[in-house]
């Protein structure tokens, strides 16, 4: 099966350029991009938002559900009303592209893009030859199924450039403008941003991009916070104390002015950041403000995020009054960070081991495999109703993607640890009868 495809001829383009008298323009919906004026506030459940466009104040996927849904809102819309002021409260924050950081990731967009910094490639796997009647069944199949899986891959590399180019070519449009988001939210109440390209509930290209619109004096404290976030957005530290985070930071300074001067041609120290890109903002951010003479009087416009220790597991523990539960999603005073994730993670390998010592050969099949990104997902979303096909499933993409399980195993492995993430979070929130 043959798959082409139709362009404009480049001389075609040129003429209508020509006769345009314009830029190449970039058609959108309205609603994937930011308002240049503050949004209407919410006052109902079918009026706030864009200021023509209609958008739903809950988002949902289904036809069923919308239906559920929408009933129970207009039946209880009068103790909404906490809600709406939240949902004002959050869009009514002005933002503004960071510059110099829409320069350098354009930049390495241009030059091909970096897998490793989150800015897709444009080097495409090659396809094998088609397969041939000569070849015996087996090798007929293997081939086949082996196009399948890289044109799929090239499909979706492809994806993410283009939705790279959507976001490179909003913040460009928008680089010298202030501007708003709008938000909804989904059945849960998270609120979301209506705009996907380029918003601060994105990655870590789209968080780099933006700093906030109006700025505020670091004041006494400020200069640590930034440090603070460099060193989160690093990820060396996570069990650190605070203290021990800034003195992390106090002692890559030399490396955070040679990223903020030489970003593309320095040594690239914050390319090894769990978070590079917001990293490199970060060092930007923390040069300007030391090399200011007066911190304390800096104006910065640079988000500094902080997240809670599994919200949805917090508030379960909280209800239930379960005090383990709760240090171990930092609801208790505790001078270093507690990390439920690694928590669940130690239960579940003492499982795996004694299932190993008692001849399981899925358990030690993963041994020295399994580890805190394969079940962190797992663990975030059980609060929110994930089954447990979507844990098996979450887990199994984990495992792939890390390569470290033979593709054969895979399902195996994910319904196994599936199994034992649910009995361990069972155990650690007892109290929450999870």
């Amino acid at each position: 099966k043959k798959v082409g495809h139709v362009k404009a001829h480049p001389d075609l383009l040129k003429l209508y350029k020509a006769q345009s008298g314009l830029k190449a323009e970039f058609p959108m919906r309205a609603t994937v991009a930011p308002m240049l004026v503050p949004p209407r506030p919410w006052i109902g459940i079918d009026d706030g938002g864009y200021l023509v466009t209609p958008i739903p104040i809950m988002r949902v996927t289904r036809h069923v559900d919308a239906f559920q849904h929408w009933k129970v809102l207009e039946e209880n819309e009068e103790k909404l009303k906490p809600v709406l002021d939240a949902l004002n409260y959050i869009s009514s924050c002005p933002w503004k592209i960071n510059k110099p950081m829409l320069d350098v990731v354009e930049e390495i967009f241009r030059k091909g893009g970096d897998d490793d910094l989150g800015i897709p490639s444009d080097i495409l796997p090659d396809l094998p030859e088609p397969s041939t009647d000569e070849m015996d069944a087996a090798k007929r199949r293997e081939i086949n199924r082996l196009r399948r899986t890289l044109r799929k891959e090239r499909m979706e590399k492809n994806s993410l450039r283009m939705d790279m180019v959507y976001r490179l070519s909003l913040a460009r449009h928008f680089e010298n403008d202030v501007f708003w988001f709008p938000s909804n939210m989904d059945f849960r109440g998270r609120a979301y941003t209506v705009p996907p390209h380029l918003t601060h509930l994105g990655g870590d290209v789209a968080r780099c991009l933006l700093l906030f619109g109006k700025g505020r004096r670091l004041g006494k404290d400020g200069l640590n916070w930034l440090k603070l976030h460099l060193t989160n957005l690093c990820g060396t530290m996570k069990k650190a104390s605070l203290e021990e985070r800034i003195k992390f930071a106090d002692n890559c300074m030399e490396d955070v002015f040679d990223s903020a001067d030489n970003p593309l041609t320095g040594r690239g120290w914050w390319r090894d950041a769990d978070e590079p890109l917001q990293c490199l903002a970060c060092c930007l951010e923390i040069a300007q403000a030391v090399r200011f003479g007066d911190p304390p009087n800096f104006v910065s416009h640079l988000p500094v995020h902080q997240d809670g220790s599994c919200n949805g597991l917090q508030h379960y523990a909280a209800m239930g009054r379960d005090v383990e539960g709760g240090y171990q999603v930092n609801l208790s005073c505790s001078e270093f960070p507690q990390d439920v994730y690694s928590g669940v993670l130690k239960l579940v390998e003492a499982k795996r081991g004694i299932d190993a010592e008692r001849g399981e050969e899925i358990a030690k099949k993963l041994e020295g495999k399994v580890n805190r990104k394969v079940i962190k997902q797992t663990v975030m979303t059980i609060v929110y109703g994930v089954t447990f096909v979507g844990g098996r499933e979450q887990i199994k993409r984990q495992l792939k993607d890390q390569e470290s399980v033979e593709s054969g195993d895979l399902y195996g492995a994910s319904v196994y640890l599936v199994k034992l993430v649910f009995e361990s979070l069972g155990e650690i929130f007892e109290n929450a009868r999870l």
